[in-house]
């Protein structure tokens, strides 16, 4: 039996204690606006329901690399890890950071604040998946037959999120090909 699934915290948020196991590459879905004290929130394709909320030295990095727009963030994919060393005032209680990051070319250093008047380097590398080149066919046909070989509600949700960074999630007959498919996958067909 594998108890991943039995320590996931409860929440509407993902936590450091989610990566405890293991890094995870996620694929952003949109991008809102939060609260005072978590002012945005990153929908999460695999995670539906719990965005990941990212600190003001994440966001930092993610505009370096994709710029202050994130109406252009949807589809774009980052790996995040369990960092055991961020401290919540003196206490290490372990955070969120990104190591990978898709649509950039090489490896991205940013000075982040680490204490007061101190600042320290931070690299995120170049996040080179399958999907990068697989997922980005003009011809409607390869949309469709990638759709229809989905084989779990996880890859689904992956092409979706290349369809909407290709642009082309608005076409009906991928639209519909996408809800044909999620319907045959919640059957278990």
């Amino acid at each position: 039996m594998d108890l991943t699934t039995t320590i996931v915290p409860k929440s509407d948020q993902l936590n450091a204690d989610d990566l405890m196991v293991a890094p995870v590459t996620v694929t952003i879905k949109d991008v809102q606006q939060g609260s005072i004290e978590q002012p945005v929130n990153v929908n999460l394709v695999e995670y539906p329901g719990r965005a990941y909320r990212p600190s003001k030295s994440m966001r930092r990095v993610m505009v370096a690399a994709w710029g202050p727009d994130t109406t252009s963030y949807a589809g774009h994919r980052l790996t995040l890890f369990r960092n055991p060393d961020i401290k919540f005032g003196a206490d290490k209680v372990g955070g969120i950071e990104i190591s990978h990051l898709s649509h950039i070319e090489k490896p991205l250093t940013v000075a982040l604040t680490a204490t007061r008047g101190k600042r320290k380097n931070f690299t995120v590398q170049p996040l080179v998946t399958q999907s990068a080149t697989a997922l980005s066919p003009a011809d409607s046909s390869q949309w469709l037959e990638l759709i229809k070989d989905a084989g779990t509600l996880e890859d689904l949700q992956r092409v979706w999120a290349a369809a909407i960074a290709a642009d082309v999630a608005k076409h009906e007959p991928i639209v519909a090909a996408k809800d044909a498919r999620k319907k045959k996958l919640l059957a278990g067909e």
